[in-house]
């Protein structure tokens, strides 16, 4: 069985949204539903219809969270000794060096991934590009545009 890497942090959030998912969801969509068929006949009934899609899609997100969760192997980042390397977890700073901007990303797993807050999944082509790479080393990462280069500035965790 393959394990799929993801941080604490994500592992976290992940356990939380199962939590909200189980406590508060679940039941309201029962509730919703009982109200529903109280109304009378179902065949023409859109609150049944509504509550019911709203049920198969709770109970689809817990078993997809409950799936991630038995198949994912947590990573304690402040454990990881990678010798300076750029390894699962690593925190990037990065100089592009075509337009000279400075870009900062965290690799983490696929479900932890948000661009907006500079966090890329391992299995982007720019990680795995940094994967095992140090400070001061000169990457080039394959984008839909072409090439790029950037220079790797630092890497903490």
């Amino acid at each position: 069985m393959q394990k799929f890497p993801m941080t604490q942090t994500g592992a976290k959030q992940l356990e939380e949204e199962l939590r909200n998912l189980k406590s508060v969801e679940r039941p309201s969509v029962i509730q919703a539903i009982s109200e529903a068929r109280s109304h009378g006949d179902l065949s023409e009934n859109a609150e049944y219809d509504a509550a019911k899609e709203r049920q198969a899609f709770v109970e689809g997100r817990i078993a997809e969270i409950e799936s991630k969760l038995s198949h994912a192997q947590i990573i304690d980042l402040s454990k990881v000794d990678s010798e300076g390397k750029i390894v699962f977890g690593a925190t990037i700073e990065l100089l592009d060096l075509e337009s000279d901007e400075t870009i900062r990303y965290q690799i983490v797993g696929d479900d932890e991934a948000d661009v907006k807050l500079r966090k890329i999944s391992v299995n982007t082509p720019v990680a795995r590009s940094l994967i095992g790479k140090r400070s001061g080393d000169i990457v080039e990462v394959k984008v839909p545009s072409g090439i790029k280069e950037y220079e790797i500035l630092d890497v903490s965790f």
